[in-house]
């Protein structure tokens, strides 16, 4: 055989592959591959057609817009068809694109930046002012009538200011906290997980049940329009007026005219990616005059006008070579994958959390397995997928301990947890050290877990009061330790005697505890707070049983070290903040619809009132605070009687005080 033979006979085995992919993915909502491996494989199949154009096969995937329609749900057309978007990777790329634009486009043009967002396109139809029809993208043609599933979503308007027909296209999202809290459920329910955001997103617009969807808390993010009669000059003006229909959104968005200004634009995108609560794989560039789009037009797949800048993928595929088993500052036991290397997010991830053995039997993970791991910030990388349709046998169950690790003392199986229960385990003490000293405790800098483990090894220190007796003398001679070093950190143990009562709390590692328990527990007792009775912490809205228990056994146990630490650290009692006397001191608010402003600075506003702003309706509800598309807590809330305030009300009253 011939090497050109060979070579589109690779081409064509890349082309079933990823065909094979995409329709996991899109249809059977299932990942067989990671976003790295799919880029990476398009390419390859994208590089091969544009040197041999006369071979590219009629199956190739860069001819197709989607990948099919699922038979669960009617088929629909879209009245101008949905098209894919063009993916450039680097500075050279996004330069090569803008050529080709001049190419065509000789006068001045501007150019939006904007997030791409990752998740499931949607298609909006509106007549007469209301919603008709809602279609996912489908083949770019035709795609699947999910109008009932789609009009569950809050910020989705049933109805707009504007008769004429028009197509309102965005993408369909939903948070990485929800994300988490529905995966965690599911892992209860014994159900399987879903393997990322982007698929959950997927998998929740496409239910046949609409009361599922409507649980998901979908977000729909705004992108473009389709067919129109809008006489307008600018992509800008376009989103300018939807927003005044009620597509409201407040994110970022940049208009400039140079590459030098996109980078710029890319890189504060890149900057608010690990904070942004949705998840986000690349930046869009647009032009944003709307002649220069009519003038560019389209490729059979992409629109000429646009292009999607992908950020590096935050999923990798790699192999799980073997299992370590950590213990935490409470005992309990964590097993960690150790991987090939593989570089995500531009850095080196060699472990990732297993959770427990629980989801290690539930997802049939084994060692030698190739899985897709996540990572995104300073999350621990995660695997969330086995790609068992890769395994050749030589892979090794995971047994879970019957001993410790760290001091061989039999292990207690509690529920899916097993945990060392000798509280003298080196490895427990470890965990608390650690936990201490980390950025959202005592946030001693350059306190991290190596310097932990080598203290406790050189026997410097034995418990977190240690710590403050830690003189230059017992670092100095210390593997790494310079003079430097030693300054810096008894300078950073030194400044973290400063510290607020509530991030005290929370460093004890009190089970059950965290952040906002710690928090209320402050704001309730000040100082006073490990003296506190079981009577008086039940009265903390929020804390049960089990938390009761937990801090107040703990103050008991403890009574001797908590007075010696509070004796060397200066804590900070919250400051009591005098609130006048207004509608909303001491009642319980819920928020809902869409707002005309942010909804977490109505919350911080309603907070400093006195009120306590909750996310559900009850009976104990006082106020509703409601925006546009108010759905099914407004209609609780009128059932039950609890009074209505909308948004011109609420405004009065925050204006008046």
């Amino acid at each position: 055989m011939s090497q050109k033979n060979t070579k589109h006979n690779l081409y064509l085995q890349k082309v079933e592959l990823l065909n094979k992919y995409a329709n996991h993915y899109y249809i059977l909502d299932d990942l067989l591959a990671s976003d790295d491996e799919y880029d990476r494989l398009n390419n390859e199949i994208k590089q091969y057609e544009k040197e041999h154009p006369n071979l590219i096969s009629p199956n190739s995937p860069n001819l197709r817009v989607g990948s099919g329609i699922s038979d669960k749900f009617q088929k629909a057309k879209h009245k101008s068809k949905m098209y894919s978007q063009e993916d450039i990777f680097d500075k050279n790329e996004l330069e090569e694109w803008i050529k080709r634009v001049k190419k065509t486009i000789h006068y001045d043009i501007s150019y939006i930046c904007e997030p791409k967002f990752d998740g499931a396109s949607l298609n909006l139809i509106y007549e007469n002012g209301l919603l008709k029809q809602a279609i996912t993208r489908g083949d770019g043609l035709v795609g699947e009538d999910i109008t009932t599933n789609a009009k569950t979503i809050k910020n989705i308007p049933i109805k707009i200011d504007y008769k004429d027909p028009i197509e309102i296209r965005g993408e369909v999202v939903i948070k990485k906290s929800d994300f988490q809290k529905i995966n965690e459920q599911r892992a209860k329910n014994n159900e399987s997980l879903f393997a990322n955001p982007r698929n959950m997103a997927s998998g929740s617009l496409r239910q046949l049940d609409s009361s599922i969807t409507a649980k998901r808390n979908l977000i729909f993010k705004l992108w473009g329009v389709g067919e129109n009669s809008l006489e307008l000059q600018t992509a800008d003006e376009v989103y300018n007026f939807l927003n005044s229909l009620g597509f409201y959104q407040k994110d970022f968005r940049r208009i400039v005219k140079s590459v030098d200004k996109i980078l710029q634009a890319r890189e504060e995108l890149i900057e608010l990616r690990d904070r942004s609560d949705i998840l986000l794989d690349g930046m869009m560039i647009k032009i944003n005059e709307l002649n220069a789009c009519k003038s560019l037009g389209y490729t059979v797949k992409f629109p000429r006008f646009s292009c999607a800048y992908k950020f590096e993928a935050v999923e990798k595929t790699t192999k799980i070579i073997g299992v370590d088993l950590q213990i935490g500052r409470t005992g309990v036991i964590t097993p960690v994958a150790r991987l090939e290397n593989v570089l995500i997010d531009g850095s080196n991830v060699s472990k990732a959390s297993l959770h427990n053995f629980d989801l290690i039997k539930k997802m049939n993970i084994k060692i030698n397995d190739w899985v897709i791991v996540i990572k995104s910030g300073d999350i621990i990388p995660k695997v969330i997928k086995v790609l068992k349709d890769r395994r050749e046998g030589k892979e090794i169950d995971i047994v879970p301990p019957i001993t410790c690790p760290i001091c061989e003392s039999k292990l207690l199986i509690e529920d899916k947890l097993i945990k060392c229960m000798n509280l003298q385990c080196d490895g427990r003490r470890q965990g608390a050290i650690e936990y201490f000293v980390s950025k959202k405790c005592m946030n001693i800098d350059g306190f991290g877990s190596s310097i932990v483990k080598l203290l406790l090894q050189k026997q410097k220190i034995n418990n977190i009061l240690d710590i403050y007796s830690l003189q230059k003398s017992d670092l100095e001679g210390l593997e790494s330790f310079k003079e430097k070093k030693i300054n810096n950190l008894i300078n950073a143990i030194e400044e973290s005697k400063n510290v607020n009562l509530d991030k005290f709390i929370n460093s004890l590692g009190i089970e059950h505890i965290g952040e906002v328990g710690a928090r209320d527990l402050a704001d309730k007792f000040g100082l006073d707070v490990f003296n506190a009775s079981k009577d008086e912490l039940s009265q903390i809205d929020g804390f049960g049983e089990q938390m009761v228990e937990s801090f107040y056994e703990y103050s008991i146990a403890n009574k001797e070290f908590l007075k010696k630490i509070i004796s060397i650290l200066n804590i900070k009692e919250p400051t009591k903040i005098q609130i006048k006397d207004n509608i909303f001191k001491d009642k319980i608010v819920v928020l809902t619809g869409t707002m005309n402003q942010n909804r977490d600075d109505i919350k911080k506003t309603l907070a400093n009132m006195g009120a306590k702003v909750t996310s559900s309706v009850s009976k104990k509800t006082d106020f509703l605070v409601y925006g546009q598309n108010a759905g099914s807590k407004l209609e609780k809330a009128k059932k039950l009687g609890i009074e209505l305030v909308d948004q011109e009300k609420y405004n009065q009253i925050i204006n008046n005080l």
